[in-house]
C-alpha cells in the first residue's frame, strides 16, 4: 500500500504531498488539470515510464512476498526519483536501476489503462483460475503442488539428459584425452618432496669433484696430529679440546668418503632426466600435490565418461515413466481447472452483462507439458478474441475478471487505473465503479475518473485543480466531494439538481 506521496517540481505542479489510506483513492478535476502528470509521477518510482518532477518520494508498507538479497528494506520502504541531468532511482536510501526496481515491484503494483491489452495471455489466465482453485480447493493446491515439484525435476533430468548426448558426440575424444592426461602423470609416478631432494643431489654432484681434491688436500692435516699433541703435552696444557676437533674432523671427512662414494654410483643423466620430467609437471600443474590431484580428478571424469551410456538408459527411462505420470497428473489438472472455468463463467455473465458485454467463454488447447501442465487458454467474447476488443472493452472485461477471481487474491497490492470508465454509458459507469469498489477491499487502488459513480465510491477523494496556472491536490471532505461530484455532472455551475443528486449519491 502507498502511504505518502511527496513531490516537487512536476511540470505544472510546486509542490504536493498526500497521506493516503487503503481502498479506494479517485483523481478527478478539469481536464487539463495535471491528473495524469501526478498518477504517471507516482508510476515512475515505480519503474513504470518516465520520471519528470525533479523530485518523487512514495512511502509504500512492504509487501509480504517482496524479498531481496542485494537491498536492505524496511517495513515501510522510500521509494525516490531524482531528477537533474539525468534520472536516479533508489529504494531505502540504495542506488537501483528502473529497470531492477520496476522488476521487484511490478508483481504488487499493476497499471491498467486503456492502451495496455496486457493480461489476457494463457499463463495470466492459468494463474488465475489456479488461484482461485488453490483458495478453495485443497485437493487441487495438493496436486498442483506435486505437479510443479516433480515438473521441476523432469526438467532438470531432462537438461542433464541433453547435456549427455551434447558430450556423446565428443566422448571418444574426451575419453582419449583423459586417458592421456592422466597417463602423463602415473608414468611419472611423482612423490611430493622429490623435486628438493632431487635438486639437492644434483647440486652436491656438481661440486663432488672439488669436495673429493680439498678433501684429499685437507687429510694432509693428520700427519701434523702427533706433533700437534706432543707440543700440549711438553707445555703441560689439556689437549682434550684439540683431540676432540681432530676426532671430530676425522668423522666429518668420513661421511664426506661416504657420500662420495655413493654419489659416484648415481646417475647424472637419470636424476636430470628426473628432474626434467618432475619440472614439465609442474610447469604445467603448478606443483607435484596439484598434478597429483589434477590425475584423481581426470580419474573420476573418466570414470563417470565410461559410465555414460548406463546413465543415458537410466535417465531415458526414467523421463519416459516420469512424463507419462506427469501427463497424468496434468489430466487432472486441466479437468478441475475446466470445472473452476466454467463456474466462473456464471458470475463473468452477470458482470459482463452490467457493463454491456456479451458472456465470456474459456476456450482451453492441449499443449506441450510446461510448467503449468498442458493448457493454453484463451477467451471468447461471443466469437471476438482478447485482441480485438477496444481499450475500453477490454479493461472492462480485465475488470471483471479480477473480481470473480477475488477469492484468490490474498495480497493484492497497488491497483493504478488511467480514466477505466471514460466514454461510457450511465448504466457501464455504475457496474464499473461497483466492481472497482468490490476490488479495494484487496487492493488499494488509484482512479483517474470523470463519472459521478466512481467518486461516490472513493475512500479518499483527491481534487487536481488549477490555481493560478499552478496545478494542486487538495483531498476532500464530504462537503467538497458533493461539490465536486456535482460539478462532474453538472460542469463548472452546477445547477441544484447536480448537487441533489452528489448529495444522494454520498449519502
Amino acid at each position: 500500500m502507498i502511504n505518502r506521496v511527496f513531490l516537487k517540481n512536476l511540470i505544472s505542479f510546486s509542490e504536493v504531498e498526500v497521506e493516503l489510506g487503503q481502498g479506494l483513492v479517485v483523481l478527478s478535476g478539469p481536464s487539463g488539470a495535471g491528473k495524469s502528470l501526478f498518477m504517471n509521477s507516482i508510476l515512475s518510482t515505480f519503474g513504470y515510464g518516465t520520471a519528470e518532477a525533479s523530485l518523487c518520494e512514495v512511502l509504500v508498507t512492504k509487501p509480504k512476498k517482496l524479498e531481496s538479497d542485494v537491498f536492505e528494506l524496511e517495513e515501510e520502504i522510500t521509494l525516490k526519483t531524482i531528477k537533474k541531468e539525468k534520472v536516479r532511482y533508489s529504494i531505502d536510501g540504495q542506488n537501483i536501476s528502473k529497470k531492477v526496481l520496476n522488476g521487484m515491484f511490478s508483481p504488487f503494483v499493476q497499471f491498467l489503462s486503456v492502451r495496455d491489452k496486457s493480461g489476457f495471455e494463457s499463463s495470466d489466465l492459468l494463474t488465475l483460475i489456479d488461484n482461485d482453485l488453490v483458495a478453495k480447493n485443497r485437493d487441487f493446491k495438493r496436486l498442483f503442488k506435486e505437479y510443479t515439484k516433480r515438473y521441476a525435476n523432469y526438467k532438470a533430468k531432462l537438461s542433464e539428459l541433453d547435456k549427455i548426448k551434447a558430450d556423446e558426440a565428443k566422448l571418444v575424444e574426451l575419453i582419449e584425452f583423459t586417458e592421456f592426461e592422466i597417463e602423463k602423470i602415473d608414468s611419472v609416478k611423482p612423490v611430493v618432496g622429490e623435486d628438493a631432494e632431487l635438486l639437492k643431489v644434483k647440486h652436491q654432484l656438481s661440486k663432488i669433484e672439488k669436495i673429493n681434491d680439498a678433501l684429499e688436500s685437507a687429510n694432509g692435516i693428520f700427519t701434523f696430529e702427533e706433533s700437534v699433541s706432543e707440543v700440549y703435552r711438553l707445555l703441560d696444557k689439556d689437549e682434550s679440546v684439540f683431540s676432540e676437533m681432530m676426532n671430530q674432523l676425522r668423522a666429518d671427512f668420513e661421511d664426506i668418503e661416504s657420500l662420495s662414494e655413493e654419489l659416484a654410483e648415481v646417475d647424472i643423466e637419470a636424476v636430470l632426466d628426473r628432474l626434467e620430467k618432475i619440472s614439465s609437471l609442474k610447469n604445467r600443474y603448478g606443483s607435484i600435490e596439484e598434478a597429483l590431484e589434477y590425475a584423481e580428478v581426470k580419474k573420476k571424469e573418466l570414470l563417470g565418461y565410461q559410465n555414460i551410456e548406463e546413465d543415458k538408459s537410466m535417465l531415458e527411462t526414467f523421463l519416459s515413466m516420469e512424463f507419462s505420470e506427469l501427463t497424468v497428473l496434468a489430466g487432472q489438472i486441466t479437468s478441475m481447472r475446466k470445472e473452476k472455468a466454467l463456474a466462473l463463467e456464471k458470475p463473468l455473465k452477470k458482470y459482463l452483462g452490467e457493463l454491456k458485454l456479451p458472456a465470456l467463454k474459456f476456450l482451453f488447447t492441449v499443449n506441450t507439458l510446461d510448467a503449468l501442465g498442458q493448457d493454453g487458454v484463451e477467451v471468447d467474447l461471443n466469437g471476438s478474441k482478447a485482441n480485438t476488443l477496444s481499450g475500453g472493452e477490454f479493461n472492462r472485461v480485465r475488470l471483471a475478471l479480477m473480481v470473480v477471481a477475488l477469492s484468490g487474491v490474498k495480497e493484492g497490492g497497488v491497483l493504478i487505473l488511467d480514466e477505466i470508465d471514460a466514454n461510457v454509458s450511465g448504466d457501464e459507469s455504475i457496474a464499473i465503479a461497483n466492481m472497482i469498489s468490490k476490488l479495494s477491499s484487496v487492493y488499494q487502488i488509484f482512479a483517474i475518473s470523470h463519472q459521478a459513480h466512481l467518486a461516490a465510491n472513493a475512500d479518499q477523494h483527491l481534487l487536481v485543480s488549477k490555481v493560478k496556472d499552478k496545478s494542486v491536490v487538495r483531498l476532500l471532505d464530504k462537503k467538497g466531494q458533493v461539490s465536486e461530484i456535482a460539478r462532474i455532472i453538472g460542469g463548472e455551475k452546477p445547477n441544484d439538481e447536480a448537487i441533489q443528486f452528489a448529495e444522494k449519491l454520498l449519502f
